[in-house]
């Protein structure tokens, strides 16, 4: 099935799980008010109670709730919590956009195929923290950034897309971070596009893009349009 053969759908429900300031939200917020991401963001949710990617939701008019860790038990506890609020939005995606908690296995599972992360680098290259200056010590000539599909490995689920970054020789952690950065945010746009569309899905354990296994993530060109890589379509 082509994408236009596709019958119209509703605007996709995302959530929002962030700790730090929101830009990433910004970009989706950016992005459906330019009319290019045919959805809606039913709620924004955060471990910090001052992160600023809270007023950043409350000023759009957003539903923002702040669960915080200490109040709880133990993870598995603070964790249930926080996603039966997000399951009480009703998203059809939960988008993980700087949200510095590794999410414990029965909510992971609960939410399979329905929860995607956006990280600073080329996955599987360079996990956890610190990316940039990891990517620096390593002397790779390429960077990026990647959304992929999470699973309880840290930054281990399937990679649906990546952004590639250049790295030159004047670059220090700082200046990388930042120019990964301006694709980062196209990067998550263009994959959420697809996601509206009913494109994307995970299928035991695998990418499919339009009903096909994908050997390959899927690219962001200078044109901000997503492309299979090549040969990379089963």
């Amino acid at each position: 099935m082509t994408p236009a053969d596709r019958q119209p759908r509703p605007p996709l429900r995302i959530a929002v799980l962030a700790s730090g300031r929101g830009s990433n939200l910004q970009a989706i917020l950016d992005a459906i008010a330019a009319g290019v991401l045919d959805a809606t963001v039913v709620g924004v949710f955060s471990d910090k109670a001052r992160a600023p990617v809270l007023e950043r939701a409350r000023s759009a008019g957003l539903d923002a709730h702040a669960l915080v860790p200490r109040d709880f038990p133990n993870r598995l506890e603070f964790d249930a919590a926080m996603f039966d609020a997000v399951e009480k939005s009703a998203p059809d995606l939960v988008v993980c956009a700087g949200y510095m908690r590794l999410i414990s296995e029965p909510q992971v599972t609960r939410m399979a195929g329905r929860m995607v992360n956006i990280h600073p680098s080329l996955l599987p290259a360079f996990k956890g923290l610190h990316t940039h200056q990891q990517a620096l010590d390593a002397g790779v000539a390429e960077h990026g950034a990647s959304v992929h599909f999470v699973t309880p490995e840290l930054d281990g689920g399937p990679v649906i897309a990546h952004a590639r970054v250049p790295v030159v020789s004047s670059d220090d952690a700082d200046a990388l971070a930042a120019r990964v950065l301006e694709r980062e945010h196209p990067l998550l746009v263009a994959v959420l596009r697809w996601f509206a569309a009913g494109r994307i899905a995970l299928d035991a354990g695998r990418v499919t893009v339009d009903g096909m296994a994908v050997h390959a993530p899927l690219q962001l060109g200078l044109d901000n349009a997503l492309t299979p890589a090549s040969h990379s379509v089963a």
